[in-house]
């Protein structure tokens, strides 16, 4: 029988060093969540911090998962596939929340399935689940300089921290990204990607 629950992971990197890069969008935005939700984290067999809890959104009484892996990035798919196969979750009631340099800062877009767009945790992800057809909450970062070192230059971007005007703002973005994953599970993709997708 499927899972009543909702499985929301939030993709980073653990550690000191990472904390507050713009790689880490997917965890910042999981720990408003965790604020709103009540959450306490505990281990999940050492892939991944794992709160679990109900509330009540929207009118509905839901049961969620939140998800932070310890995987690191380019192994998420680890954590998130043993989370769903150890609760029974299906893929169209997980949410991922991950940092998209495709997307200028401040912008989100929801969307499920499609490409991985180069992001290492989405592949792993796409792998470990055997499908792509899960939700995603993509949180703009903008993009490094193209050019001749363009790895090492996205590399550097991805692990680096936000300009001062850009901190000012990233709480009211977190805050917009966890709304947007309330949206997601309360009143489905269509119309989370209709308040989301055009800002």
């Amino acid at each position: 029988m499927a899972s009543a629950f909702w499985l929301v992971a939030g993709l980073g990197n653990p550690g000191r060093t990472y904390e507050g890069t713009r790689h880490n969008m997917g965890f910042m935005t999981a720990d408003v969540l965790a604020e709103r939700w009540s959450v306490a984290f505990a281990d999940h067999k050492g892939l991944a911090k794992l709160g679990k809890g109900a509330m009540d959104l929207g009118g509905h009484r839901i049961k969620f998962l939140l998800a932070k892996p310890l995987t690191y990035m380019n192994d998420s798919g680890d954590a998130v596939s043993s989370i769903a196969m150890y609760y029974g979750i299906a893929a169209d009631r997980i949410v991922v929340i991950h940092d998209d340099m495709d997307l200028e800062f401040g912008r989100i877009k929801v969307k499920r399935g499609g490409s991985a767009g180069g992001h290492n945790g989405i592949k792993s992800i796409d792998r470990s689940l055997r499908t792509n057809e899960y939700a995603r909450v993509r949180m703009g970062v903008g993009h490094a300089r193209r050019g001749a070192h363009a790895h090492d230059n996205t590399v550097n971007w991805v692990l680096g921290g936000f300009a001062p005007q850009q901190r000012a703002a990233l709480p009211d973005f977190l805050a917009d990204g966890a709304d947007a994953v309330e949206t997601v599970i309360t009143d489905g993709l269509a119309e989370a990607q209709e308040r989301f997708n055009g800002r």
